[in-house]
C-alpha cells in the first residue's frame, strides 16, 4: 500500500548479479522501507527477481543468493508495474545512488518502459550526504552503524531489504538523530523521575510562633492593608 503523505521517503537497495551493466548484469533483489515524517511505518517492499543469468563469483560471495533459489522467481517485467506504484512520488534515499539508479533504469529499458526512476521520484544519495558530513572518514553502512550505534550484527550477508532497514535507521540518525518527539512519553518519563519515596523520612518538627511574633505579624498585615505593600516597604527602610 502506498502512503499519500507528502513527506514520504523510501529507503531503497538492490542486489545484483555483478557490478557492471555493460557485462550484462541484472537486478536480483529489490528491498525498500517507507519512512513518513521521520517515522518508519512498517510498509516495506521486497521482491526477489529471476535475473536470467548466474551471479558473478564476487557478487555471490557478497549476497549469497543463488541461481537455483531465483529460478522460480518472477522476471523483472512481471513486477515492474507494482514496483513503480510503490515508489512513485516518493523521495528515494539510496546509499551510493548512482549504482542502484543505473541498474533500475537499465531494467526499465529492457522491459520497454520509456521512463527513468528520476522521472517519478526524487533521488537522495545518503553516501554523498555522509561524505559531506564526515569528510575523510569511512561512510559505508557498516561504518555508519558503528558511528551512530545502530545494531547490525545480524548482517552477515548483504540483502536488499535488510540493508534498506539498516539504512533507514542510519539515515534518521545521520540527518538529525530524532524521529518524532513523543511529548506524552517525555512527560511520563519526567514525572516518573520526579517521584520520591518519602516512607523513610522522619516527620518534620513544627515550631509555632510565640505571642510577640503573632502580634508583630498582625501589625504587618494591618499596615499592608492600610498603606499598600509599596508604602509599607518604604516605611521600613
Amino acid at each position: 500500500m502506498v502512503s499519500n503523505n507528502k513527506a514520504r521517503q523510501i529507503m531503497l537497495d538492490t542486489e545484483t548479479t555483478g557490478i557492471s551493466i555493460k557485462q550484462g548484469n541484472r537486478i536480483l533483489e529489490i528491498g525498500a522501507v517507507e519512512v513518513v515524517n521521520r517515522e518508519i511505518t512498517g510498509n516495506q517492499y521486497q521482491q526477489y527477481i529471476n535475473p536470467e543469468r548466474d551471479s558473478e563469483p564476487g557478487a555471490l560471495e557478497v549476497h549469497g543468493i543463488t541461481t537455483d533459489f531465483l529460478s522460480d522467481k518472477p522476471k523483472f517485467y512481471r513486477i515492474v508495474d507494482e514496483f513503480i506504484e510503490y515508489v512513485r512520488g516518493a523521495e528515494l534515499v539510496i546509499h551510493n545512488a548512482p549504482f542502484d539508479v543505473g541498474f533500475i533504469n537499465h531494467e526499465f529499458s529492457l522491459c520497454g518502459k520509456a521512463i527513468k526512476i528520476e522521472d517519478i521520484c526524487t533521488i537522495t544519495d545518503s553516501l554523498d550526504y555522509a561524505r559531506n558530513k564526515h569528510p575523510g572518514a569511512k561512510n559505508n553502512l557498516d561504518a555508519l552503524c558503528k558511528r551512530y550505534g545502530v545494531v547490525n550484527q545480524h548482517r552477515t550477508l548483504h540483502g536488499a531489504l535488510l540493508d534498506s532497514q539498516i539504512l533507514a535507521e542510519v539515515y534518521l540518525m545521520l540527518t538529525g538523530g530524532q524521529r518524532k518527539l513523543d511529548l506524552d512519553a517525555a512527560s511520563s518519563t519526567a514525572n516518573s523521575s520526579l517521584s520520591l519515596d518519602l516512607s523513610n523520612i522522619p516527620p518534620l518538627k513544627v515550631i509555632k510562633a510565640n505571642t510577640q511574633e503573632l502580634d508583630e505579624h498582625q501589625k504587618w498585615l494591618e499596615n499592608m492593608s492600610n498603606n499598600g505593600e509599596k508604602d509599607y516597604i518604604y516605611n521600613q527602610e
